[in-house]
């Protein structure tokens, strides 16, 4: 299209905007995202307005019909997606806005858009943990050292490490549960912030669009965003285990640890070293869980200071929300697809646990059950490791199995099977 259209509030104002200030202003570019969510609520809305007589029945009818067909051209210069739309529907969008400002518009789709997005990225991390199930079945026997300060400190079953990252997992898929919960609530009919004198139907609203309640009171539904810092919380937390994750596949696969391979479809090379097999896709991630506390704490910052109840510094908060969810959707995909074909070393992970010293606490205990105190029998054998000692009894399977019994570590696998299919 050519031209910029002129602005909803145009009436207003006099003698044209500065173009400056209007690119400056414009949204069209991030919110043009949210135009799925706003046509349904603009539908619902007009057929709310019919039913309470403000709109003619076959006026509403023909609404909803080009409503169903709209598309907002890709060079479109609209202010934002709502003068889009408002435009697009040539005669008949005078009468859409009846009732309602972009204020409560916005938010009712951004609360759309939220309580989807928050349901994909809880199939992500269930994605994500069902891989790592699946190898702690098939390979969780194996025993590697688990580690403190990054020092190795005792045998562990691999099935065990893979779990304790599931349980973190499980833990975002009900924050996110709880960020839909949170999103669950109709700001329309709220308005600019005061609501409408006009006869509206916040409830019928709420109940066709899937709601689960409609607001209860009309300057906070306008300015809440506590659903969307609770989604860019619940993002970054994730994305630090994620990160946790991508670290330990950056470790494991390095040479010097030894203990996996990732299979060449989750790995790249290097343009100049004909040998490397780089972990880029968890290097990528790594890096993102710094940018997505970051979002996070731009959110909080943007919201501190702001007064009751609209302020324009509220357009921030959809470009942090949707690149939160973007990043962490694409952490989950490739962190999957690097955990279900990754090739594990067992016989490198055998040897690193057991080095003849991570089983020092197992000999300690096993003095203390003898009947020496813990202390006594801790510094006996401290003593013996000073000494330059390394122990061949008991074994890392064995220490390993007489903290976690196998038929323990299955239980505690089903555990946590069971666990991520409640999410």
């Amino acid at each position: 299209m050519t031209g910029k259209p002129e602005p909803l509030w145009a009436g207003r104002l006099s003698g044209g905007l500065d173009p400056a200030i209007l690119d400056f202003t414009a949204s069209l570019a991030v919110d043009r995202r949210l135009l799925p969510y706003d046509l349904r609520a603009s539908a619902v809305h007009v057929r709310m307005l019919a039913r309470q007589g403000l709109i003619e029945p076959p006026e509403a009818d023909a609404i909803v019909a080009a409503l169903d067909s709209l598309e907002v051209e890709p060079d479109a210069r609209d202010e934002d997606v709502h003068s889009a739309i408002e435009r697009l529907l040539g005669e008949l969008g005078p009468r859409v806005h009846a009732g309602r400002s972009r204020n409560d518009q916005v938010q009712t789709a951004m609360r759309l858009w939220a309580k989807q997005a928050c349901g994909d990225l809880i199939e992500g991390v269930r994605g994500l943990a069902t891989a790592m199930l699946d190898r702690a079945d098939a390979e969780g026997d194996a025993v590697l050292p688990g580690y403190t300060h990054g020092q190795r400190a005792q045998p562990v079953w691999l099935g065990q490490h893979l779990a304790a990252h599931v349980w973190a997992l499980t833990r975002d898929g009900r924050r996110l549960s709880q960020v839909r919960e949170a999103a669950d609530v109709c700001p329309l009919g709220a308005g600019a912030l005061a609501g409408s004198s006009l006869p509206l139907d916040p409830q019928w609203v709420a109940a066709e669009l899937g709601f689960a309640r409609s607001f209860a009171n009309s300057l906070d539904a306008v300015s809440d965003r506590d659903y969307l810092t609770g989604l860019c919380y619940a993002g970054a937390l994730a994305m630090v285990h994620l990160s946790r994750i991508g670290e330990e596949l950056v470790l494991w696969t390095s040479a010097e640890y030894g203990f996996a391979e990732l299979d060449d479809s989750a790995a790249t090379g290097s343009s100049m070293m004909p040998q490397k097999k780089n972990p880029d896709a968890a290097e990528l991630v790594r890096g993102k869980a710094g940018t997505a506390i970051g979002r996070l704490t731009g959110l909080l910052s943007t919201l501190k200071g702001l007064p009751l109840a609209y302020n324009r510094d509220l357009q921030e908060d959809k470009r942090a929300s949707f690149d939160q969810v973007d990043d962490l959707a694409g952490s989950l995909a490739a962190l999957t697809v690097c955990v279900q074909g990754l090739r594990f070393d067992r016989e490198r992970m055998a040897a690193a646990a057991g080095d003849g010293r991570t089983v020092a606490t197992d000999l300690a205990e096993q003095l203390v059950r003898e009947g020496v105190s813990f202390r006594e029998a801790h510094a006996r054998v401290a003593g013996r490791v000073a000494a330059g000692e390394r122990f061949a009894e008991p074994t890392a399977e064995q220490a390993a199995a007489g903290r976690l019994a196998p038929e323990g570590l299955r239980a505690q696998l089903a555990e946590a099977r069971a666990a991520v299919a409640e999410l």
